[in-house]
C-alpha cells in the first residue's frame, strides 16, 4: 500500500529546518512519498503552503538548512532535559511562574531571583538550585512561599507543569517574532492561557467564543469517506483500493497543511467570506496547528473537526499547491508513483471538487448511508452486517461520529437472532429462550423466588405494564432529527389506502406495494397473504413514510369512528432507516391525524417479547430500589490517604461489602484457564478490541504488511513482522487461543515500528499513540495480565 513506503523510511526521522519569522521552524523535505506530510509549526504572512515533502526520493533539503535540527525536535529535547532535572531545580523553575502564597495581600505572580548570574549559561544547562529561603526580588517572600502548593506534588505532576512552562516560553518567542496580526493575537491568547494554567495548576484547555470541536458535521473525514463509497463503489477491488488510498493521502495532506492567513485572503474574497474564514483560521490555529508544537494543548486533526465550509475555503489553494509540487518533482518519481500522482490523483481531486462545491451532493448529508462496493458487501455478508467494513476500514467513521445507542421496540427485529451470533434459528426453537440468552440476563441467586414474587406483585398499575414509558422519558424528544428532515423536504407523510368506488392513482398503488414489502420484510412471522389482504383492504388506511419517492415505513390501521377508536395493525420501518426517530415521528403524525378526526383512542396487540421486556425493566428497577433502601447508610470518609497511603483494597472501604460487593466480576478476574473454557467469549472480546484498534486514527500505517518491493531493507532489520491484516486473518483462523498470543502480536507491531523508524517520524508517534490506546482498551476488557500491563 501507499503508506507502507512512508512508514518504513528508516532515516526519515532526521528532519532539517530553519527558524522562521515566528521563531518556530518548518520541517524540510525528508521522505520519499507524497503522503508523508510532516507537521510544521510556526506561521507566516503569506499564502498557505504544504508542509513537508512530496518528493519521490529521499533527498534532504540542501544549503544551510541541511543537518540542522528542527525547532519541534529541539522543544522535545528541551522537555526531556527539564524532566531530568533534580526536584529542587524543577521547583525553582516553576516558582518563576507561580504566584506568591505567603499571604493574601501579596500580588506577586512569579518568583524573581535576587542575584541572577551575570553570564547565564545555556538554557539546557541548569545551574545549582536556589535554596527555598532565597527571597524574591519583587515581593521579598521566599522561594518556598511561591511553591508551597507544589511540595507534595508527584514528579509526574511537576513534569506536566514543566512541559507547559516550556510551551509558554516558546509561545512567548512566537508572540514577539510573529508579524501577522491575526496569528500574533492567537499566540498571545494561548500564551496567557497556558500561563494561567500554571498559576492555577489546571490542565490546559482552550476556552472562549470559539466553541469546542467538532465545529461542523459531517466532518471532512466523513465527507471524503462518503465520496469514495459514493463515486467508486462500482469499481473492482484493486481500483477501489487505489481510490481509497488516494483519499487517505488527501486527508493526511490536509491534516498537515498550513493555511494562509486571513490578511492574505482579504485581497481575493468578500468581507463576509473573510470574516467567516478568520473564525475557522483561529480555530485551526488553536486546535490543530499550534498543538503540534505545544503538545500540552489538546490536539485535533483538521479533517476530524472541520467540515464542508472549511474545505471549500482551502480546497482550490491546496489542490494547486499539491499538484504543482508533484509536477515539479515528477522526474524523481518511480514510474508507478508518477502514474498515480500525475494521472489518477488529479482526476480524483476534480471529482471531489464537484462534490465539495455542489449544493446537491449527498455526501454531506448527515444521514447519508453509502452502499458498499460488491467485494466489501460480500465480506460484510460473511462476517455479519454489524462489523463489516472490509478493506475500507482505514477510512471508516471515527468513534463518536455516526454512532448511536438505541433501544429497538420493533417486535420483528427484536425476535430475530443475529446471524453472526447464533446462526439460523433452528426449527422448533423457543424464541423467548434465544432472546433471554443474549439480550436479557437477570441473576437472582441472592434474591429468592419470594422476593421476586413480592416485587412483581407491587407492579399493579396498568400504565406500568405496557408502553414505552419505562424506556424513555415522557418529555424525551426522540424525533428531532426526523422533524428536521421533514422540514428540509427529505421525508414526507401521506395517509393512503385502496378503494373500490374511486379510481386509485398509480402512485398510491406503487406506495401500497412498497409498504406491503416493508411489512413483509420487517414482520417475517406474519403471513404474507394476511399482510397483503389488510394493506389493500379498502377499510384500512396506511400512514406512509416516503423518502426519495419510495415508502420506507408505515402504520397500517383501521378506524372505527363511530366507536371512537382505531385499531393499529402493522407498524414498521425498513431496517436500514431505523434509529433515526422515524417511528416516533410517524406515530406523532398518526396522533395528529386522529385528533383532527376526533378519534382519541388506539387499540393494538403487543407481542410477548415487548411485554416481557417492559415487565423485566420494572422488576429490575424495583429490586434496585429495595436494595438501596436496605443498605442506605452514610459512612465516614476515608482518612488514610492523608497519612501518605497511595491505595487500599476495595474490600477495605466501609460499607462496600454490605452493599453486596463480592469482588471483581470483570473479565480480568476470570480464572487463568477461563479463556480455554470459553473460546467464544475470548473470540468476541478480541474481535471487538481489534476492530477498535483498526478504526483508530493512528492505525493507518499498520493496516497491511510492508511491501518489500517498496522498502527493500525493511525485512533485513525486522525479522518478525506483524500488521493488523495478519492479526485479522489469525483471529479468523482461531489462532489466538488466549489473550497472551494476541497481546504479543499487537505489541510486536509497535516495537517493530519504533525499532525501524526515527522517534521524530509520524510513524513512531502513531505507534506510541496507538499502543497507549490499545493498552487502555485491553485493560478495560480485562485482556491484559498484570505482568503485561
Amino acid at each position: 500500500m501507499l503508506h507502507n513506503s512512508v512508514m518504513a523510511s528508516r532515516d526519515s526521522g532526521n528532519p532539517s529546518g530553519s527558524g522562521g519569522a515566528s521563531g518556530v521552524a518548518s520541517h524540510q523535505p525528508q521522505n520519499s512519498h507524497p503522503s508523508n506530510m510532516t507537521p510544521a509549526v510556526g506561521s507566516g504572512g503569506g499564502a498557505g503552503v504544504p508542509v513537508g515533502s512530496v518528493a519521490a526520493s529521499g533527498s534532504q533539503a540542501g544549503g544551510e538548512a541541511a543537518g540542522r535540527v528542527s525547532n519541534v525536535q529541539r522543544i522535545q529535547q528541551k522537555k526531556a532535559q527539564v524532566r531530568a532535572w533534580p526536584r529542587d531545580k524543577k521547583l525553582e523553575k516553576l516558582a518563576i511562574y507561580s504566584s506568591c502564597r505567603a499571604d493574601e495581600n501579596c500580588k506577586c505572580n512569579g518568583w524573581k531571583n535576587p542575584t541572577p548570574p551575570a553570564h547565564p549559561a545555556r538554557p539546557d544547562t541548569p545551574q545549582p538550585a536556589a535554596p527555598p529561603s532565597q527571597p524574591c526580588r519583587c515581593c521579598t517572600h521566599t522561594l518556598g512561599d511561591h511553591v508551597s502548593h507544589l511540595e507534595s506534588a508527584s514528579d509526574d505532576d511537576l513534569d506536566r507543569l514543566l512541559s507547559i512552562v516550556v510551551d509558554v516560553e516558546n509561545l512567548f518567542i512566537c508572540v514577539h517574532r510573529e508579524e501577522d496580526p491575526d496569528t500574533k493575537q492567537v499566540y498571545s491568547y494561548l500564551f496567557r492561557r497556558l500561563r494561567k494554567c500554571i498559576l492555577q495548576v489546571s490542565p490546559p484547555t482552550v476556552e472562549g467564543p470559539l466553541g469546542t470541536p467538532p465545529f461542523e458535521r459531517p466532518s471532512i473525514f466523513k465527507g471524503v469517506t462518503n465520496f469514495v463509497l459514493h463515486k467508486f463503489n462500482h469499481l473492482q477491488q484493486k481500483d477501489f483500493q487505489m481510490m481509497s488510498d488516494l483519499a487517505k493521502m488527501f486527508l493526511h495532506c490536509l491534516n498537515h497543511w498550513r493555511s494562509e492567513t486571513p490578511s492574505a485572503r482579504r485581497a481575493h474574497t468578500t468581507p463576509e467570506e473573510s470574516s467567516a474564514y478568520k473564525v475557522n483560521y483561529t480555530r485551526w490555529l488553536c486546535f490543530s496547528y499550534i498543538p503540534q508544537l505545544c503538545d500540552s494543548l489538546p490536539h485535533h486533526e483538521t479533517t476530524a473537526i472541520f467540515g464542508r465550509t472549511f474545505l471549500r475555503a482551502v480546497f482550490h489553494t491546496l489542490r494547486k499547491q499539491l499538484l504543482d509540487k508533484f509536477r515539479a518533482e515528477k522526474d524523481k518519481m518511480p514510474a508507478e508513483k508518477k502514474l498515480l500522482l500525475l494521472n489518477h490523483f488529479p482526476r480524483f481531486l476534480s471529482m471531489l471538487e464537484e462534490e465539495v462545491y455542489s449544493n446537491s451532493s449527498p455526501i454531506w448529508d448527515a444521514d447519508y448511508r453509502p452502499q458498499l462496493p460488491p467485494h466489501l458487501h460480500n465480506q460484510a455478508a460473511e462476517r455479519g452486517s454489524t462489523a463489516a467494513r472490509g478493506e475500507f476500514e482505514r477510512l471508516s467513521v471515527q468513534p463518536g461520529e455516526g454512532q448511536y445507542t438505541t433501544v429497538s421496540l420493533t417486535p420483528a427485529t427484536a425476535r430475530r437472532p443475529r446471524q453472526d451470533e447464533r446462526g439460523e434459528k433452528r426449527e422448533g426453537e423457543d424464541i423467548s429462550d434465544s432472546t433471554s440468552n443474549k439480550r436479557i440476563r437477570i441473576e437472582t441467586e441472592d434474591l429468592g423466588e419470594e422476593t421476586v414474587a413480592e416485587v412483581v406483585a407491587t407492579i399493579t398499575d396498568p400504565r406500568k405494564m405496557v408502553g414505552p414509558e419505562v424506556l424513555f422519558s415522557e418529555n424525551a424528544a426522540r424525533d428531532e432529527a426526523a422533524k428536521l428532515e421533514e422540514r428540509k423536504g427529505n421525508i414526507e407523510f401521506h395517509v393512503i389506502g385502496n378503494s373500490l368506488t374511486q379510481k386509485v392513482s398509480k402512485q398510491t398503488m406503487l406506495w401500497l406495494i412498497g409498504l406491503q414489502n416493508v411489512f413483509s420484510h420487517q414482520l417475517p412471522r406474519m403471513p404474507k397473504d394476511y399482510i397483503t389482504r389488510l394493506v389493500f383492504d379498502p377499510k384500512h388506511r396506511t400512514l406512509a413514510l416516503i423518502k426519495e419517492n419510495r415508502p420506507i415505513g408505515g402504520i397500517c390501521f383501521r378506524m372505527f369512528a363511530s366507536q371512537g377508536f382505531t385499531e393499529i395493525v402493522f407498524c414498521a420501518v425498513t431496517s436500514n432507516e431505523q434509529v433515526k426517530g422515524y417511528g416516533t415521528h410517524m406515530m406523532n403524525h398518526l396522533k395528529d391525524y386522529h385528533v383532527k378526526n376526533n378519534v382519541l383512542h388506539f387499540l393494538t396487540f403487543a407481542d410477548e417479547f415487548a411485554i416481557v421486556t417492559i415487565l423485566l425493566s420494572h422488576i429490575i428497577k424495583k429490586l434496585i430500589e429495595r436494595k438501596q433502601s436496605e443498605i442506605r447508610k452514610v459512612h465516614p470518609g476515608l482518612t488514610c490517604f492523608r497519612d501518605g497511603v497511595r491505595e487500599i483494597p476495595i474490600e477495605a472501604i466501609p460499607g462496600i461489602r454490605e452493599a453486596g460487593w463480592k469482588g471483581p466480576s470483570t473479565p480480568s478476574s476470570r480464572s487463568p484457564n477461563h479463556e480455554q473454557q470459553d473460546p467464544e467469549y475470548l473470540h468476541s472480546m478480541l474481535k471487538t478490541l481489534l476492530c477498535n484498534v483498526k478504526n483508530h486514527a493512528a492505525a493507518w500505517p499498520f493496516q497491511v504488511p510492508v511491501d518489500p518491493n517498496e522498502v527493500p531493507d525493511y525485512y533485513d532489520h525486522i525479522k518478525y513482522p506483524m500488521d493488523l491484516k495478519t492479526m485479522t486473518e489469525r483471529l479468523k483462523a482461531n489462532y489466538y487461543v488466549n489473550s497472551r498470543l494476541f497481546n504479543a502480536d499487537m505489541l510486536r507491531i509497535f516495537r517493530n515500528c519504533r525499532f525501524y523508524n526515527h522517534p521524530e517520524t509520524e510513524y513512531y508517534k502513531c505507534a506510541n499513540n496507538l499502543e497507549k490506546y490499545y493498552i487502555n482498551k485491553a485493560k478495560e476488557l480485562g485482556l491484559l495480565e498484570s505482568k503485561e500491563k
